[in-house]
Formats: structure tokens, C-alpha cells, sequence
């Protein structure tokens, strides 16, 4: 395995995929990684430097992203030849270095990640206020551990919204919160059992995916139809629980429709298994009548519904939260209720303040006209300035779209050529298991922490860079 002497620092602000790919761009710049030298595997790379597999995935991949390795099928990850002379040498002084890449991660005048939201509209004075509240002297303590499933009254707040808005049905006790989607994933995992069969959408959520093998779960990859997951590759697959995106299917954006939705449900029930379903931006719908979640449907009790408030409110609070169905509350209960509680209680309690005064739902409907007039924003400015070169893909709902471009270049060319503009755009091939399975150049622009001449200026620059 080729020598790797990076040092990661875990309390450094800047995060380790960064450090990692800051580390390998560095050393194939140099020349230390030579032209075609295989880089270690992620699994061999995640166990010597003590790290996730997903951490060293996501430094990889802006590693492709960028042209610094190439991945070669069933053999690896290996190096490309970099012309140096184009290459600023970095200063021995290691302020300025830091000084050198903080300025490169900031120098995009557009940056279309699927990630951000729109902070402007966060209710801080509220926020803030209901902050201080929790802090009073009388509430010490929240400044102790708490119910390992998170705070009952959170739990009966998130209840009646998802009943009112998702129509999906549960008691507070069914609930668990937990600090993000992977955390709640692995937790699942342990309660359903690792020998199960699992499977999920192809392309997915490749940090779902990470979250599952990292677990030691084999999952079978499903591929799409015009619908959603297709149903014939499922009863195929043998698999008894499977993940999907059904409100807005990640990453190609269609909304499953109600008949497949209940053909998912059958099979469920014929296969005494499980429908994880992610209802990761549910709330953002554009077009169409909102069609109720799976686990409302569901008659059986064999969905185990995700939801999260990354994407509605603020993605540092980290609360996320999913919806056991009885059976798997009962296995919860017996075998796993000693693990702590990974979210703050004060944080939940500010939480669970905002939604009970009634912000909450102010706040979202705020947010859903902010996000469809960027939305129409985007659609807009590539109709007029991209034209019939590139087709929209998932614009029902949403912070995102995919935008297939016929201009003959690949994905790596259309992110290559529109950071030369300044723009960064993002691969959709990370989303499939195999990342060389995608035949058609599609990147991702996401909206939601842009304005709309952000937008507008973004569509302009990408209109030049690929030359359409």
C-alpha cells in the first residue's frame, strides 16, 4: 500500500475529507504520488488513519471531481499525471499555505451545493429569544442527560406535524431522535439485525450507502424506473428491507407515485421485510397534489419512516429523527435503549419552544415560497440561456435539480470547465454504486442558499464554460 503520512487534526475547523484531499492534491502536485501509482483503497485507507470509509469517499471523490486521480474498474483508485508548470508552488511558510487554500476554497463566485439553504431567512431574533429562555436558571436541567429516544415533548410536537403535514401516523413513543440520517442508519441497522438483506435506490444517497457498509450490511444496489425503484430488480434481489427517497427521489428527483407506492407496500407485506423511507425535503413540493408518506399507507406496520430539520430550518442542529413501527420499538426498547441520547437537550427544548408558539410552521411556509421563486429562478435561466443543449431532470421538488448536458463533454469536463469559470457544480456519478455505470454527463446544481442573481450569474458563467 502506497505510504500515506498524513497527519488529520479532528479539532481543526476545517473538516477531515478536506484535510485528506488538501493532503493527496498536494502530493500528486509535487510529483511524491507518481502518474498512474494506486492510491490505497478506502476500507485499507479508513482503518490506517483510524477514519470512516464515507470521510475517505468524499476526499476521493473531489479528487475525480477535480482530474487528480482517475478510477479504473475492479482495480482502483490511481493518480494522474498533473502538469506542474500550470501549478503554483506553495510558500514554506505554512500561515500563508493555510491563507493559500482558504482562499481556494473560497474563490467560486457561484457554488450550486445541494447542502446549503437559505440562511437569510432564519428567524434569528426568535431563535435566539427562545435560546436564552432554556438557559434560565430554572431549566438546569437540560443540562443533564436525557431520554435516549429525545425529549417527550419534541417527540409529541414532531407527532402531531407529521400526522397534520405527512399524514404519517405514530405515537411520541414511536419516535427516536438522533444527531443525523447516517447515526439514526447505523442505530437502525444494529435493531433490524446485519444478517438481514438490504437493498436501496441506484443511484442513492452515497452517504446512506457508506452509513450501511460501514455497519458491515452488504446492500444490493435497485435500479430506477420512470416511477421510482424498480419493483421487477426488487423481488429479484431477495432483499427483505430496502431504502428509498419516494417524496423526491435522490438524486434524479422523480416524485413516486401513488401506484407504486402501494405496489412497494406489497411487497413489503409479502416479504415480511421493511421500506425505509427518507423523507429528506418532503416539505418542498412544487407541482402536483402532495401524496401522503409511505408509512401513511402503510396498514402493516412495515415502514420505518426518516425525517430531518437539516434542510427546513438550520443542517448544523443535526435533528433528525425516524418513526419505529411497534415491532421494532419492542427490539428498541429491549436491547437498545441504554444508548445515549446524541442530541442536546437544549437544543430540543428550543426546538420544541419554536414549534409549540407556532413559528415552526410560519417559518416553513416562509421557506417554501423563498425556495420555489428560486426554483423558478433556476428553471427559468437555464430555458433562456441554455436552451435545448441540456435537459432538467427532477424539478417537481425539492433544493435540487440534475441538468444533463449534450455538448459532448463528460461530467469531469463540465466540473473542470465551469471552475475555470469560478462555478462549482456537482458530479451525480457518486450516487451510483458503481460510479462508472452512468452513461449520461449529468452534474447537480442545488439552489437553496443562492439568490436569485447568484443564480442567474451561475447559469450565465456555466453557459460560457461549456461553451453552449
Amino acid at each position: 500500500m502506497l505510504e500515506v503520512t498524513v497527519v488529520l487534526e479532528n479539532k481543526s475547523s476545517e473538516p477531515l475529507y478536506l484535510q485528506l484531499y488538501n493532503y493527496f492534491k498536494q502530493e500528486i502536485q509535487n510529483g511524491t504520488i507518481k502518474p498512474r501509482e494506486m492510491l490505497p483503497s478506502k476500507r485499507k485507507l479508513s482503518l490506517h488513519l483510524g477514519i470512516s470509509q464515507n470521510t475517505v469517499e468524499t476526499a476521493y471523490q473531489q479528487l475525480l471531481a477535480e482530474g487528480y486521480v482517475d478510477s479504473v474498474p475492479r482495480k482502483g483508485i490511481f493518480a494522474n499525471e498533473i502538469n506542474t508548470d500550470l501549478i503554483l508552488k506553495p510558500s514554506i511558510d505554512s500561515s500563508k499555505n493555510s491563507e493559500v487554500l482558504k482562499e481556494e476554497s473560497e474563490s467560486y463566485l457561484v457554488d450550486f451545493s445541494h447542502g446549503r439553504i437559505a440562511l437569510e431567512h432564519f428567524p434569528y431574533t426568535i431563535w435566539r429569544r427562545l435560546t436564552i429562555e432554556t438557559l434560565y436558571e430554572d431549566q438546569s436541567t437540560f443540562f443533564l442527560n436525557g431520554d435516549c429516544q429525545g425529549e417527550l415533548p419534541l417527540r409529541e410536537q414532531i407527532a402531531a406535524y407529521l400526522f397534520q403535514s405527512r399524514g404519517v401516523k405514530c405515537s411520541p413513543e414511536q419516535i427516536i431522535v438522533g444527531a443525523g440520517t447516517q447515526y439514526l442508519i447505523g442505530l437502525l441497522t444494529m435493531i433490524i439485525g446485519r444478517d438481514a438483506i438490504f437493498s436501496m435506490e441506484d443511484p442513492g444517497y452515497h452517504r446512506t450507502r457508506e452509513a450501511f457498509k460501514d455497519q458491515g450490511v452488504n446492500v444490493i444496489p435497485i435500479p430506477l424506473d420512470d416511477d421510482g425503484i424498480s419493483m421487477k430488480h426488487l423481488y429479484e434481489s431477495k432483499a427483505q428491507i430496502t431504502y428509498v427517497t419516494p417524496s423526491h427521489q435522490f438524486p434524479i428527483g422523480m416524485v413516486m407515485p401513488i401506484t407504486r407506492r402501494m405496489e412497494l407496500l406489497k411487497w413489503a407485506e409479502e416479504k415480511d421485510g421493511y421500506i425505509i423511507e427518507d423523507d429528506y425535503d418532503g416539505e418542498f413540493r412544487y407541482r402536483g397534489k402532495p401524496i401522503s408518506s409511505l408509512q401513511g399507507l402503510d396498514p402493516n406496520g412495515k415502514v420505518i419512516y426518516l425525517g430531518t430539520f437539516s434542510k427546513s430550518l438550520i443542517p448544523s442542529i443535526r435533528i433528525n429523527y425516524m418513526v419505529l413501527p411497534m415491532t421494532l420499538l419492542k427490539t428498541y426498547n429491549n436491547h437498545f435503549s441504554l444508548y445515549k441520547q446524541t442530541v442536546s437537550r437544549l437544543h430540543q427544548h428550543t426546538l420544541w419552544n419554536f414549534m409549540k408558539e407556532g413559528h415552526w410552521e410560519r417559518h416553513l411556509n416562509k421557506m417554501r415560497t423563498a425556495y420555489r421563486k428560486k426554483q423558478q429562478t433556476l428553471i427559468s435561466s437555464i430555458k433562456k440561456n441554455l436552451g435545448d443543449q441540456v435537459r432538467i431532470i427532477g424539478d417537481d421538488s425539492g433544493l435540487h435539480i440534475l441538468l444533463s448536458v449534450q455538448n459532448a463533454m463528460l461530467e469531469k469536463e463540465l466540473i473542470v470547465k465551469a471552475k475555470k469559470e469560478k462555478v462549482k457544480v456537482y458530479p451525480s456519478s457518486v450516487y451510483y454504486q458503481d460510479l462508472n455505470s452512468n452513461k449520461r454527463p449529468m452534474v447537480l446544481l442545488g439552489f437553496g442558499g443562492l439568490s436569485e442573481s447568484e443564480i442567474e450569474q451561475g447559469i450565465l458563467l456555466l453557459k460560457r464554460a461549456w461553451k453552449l
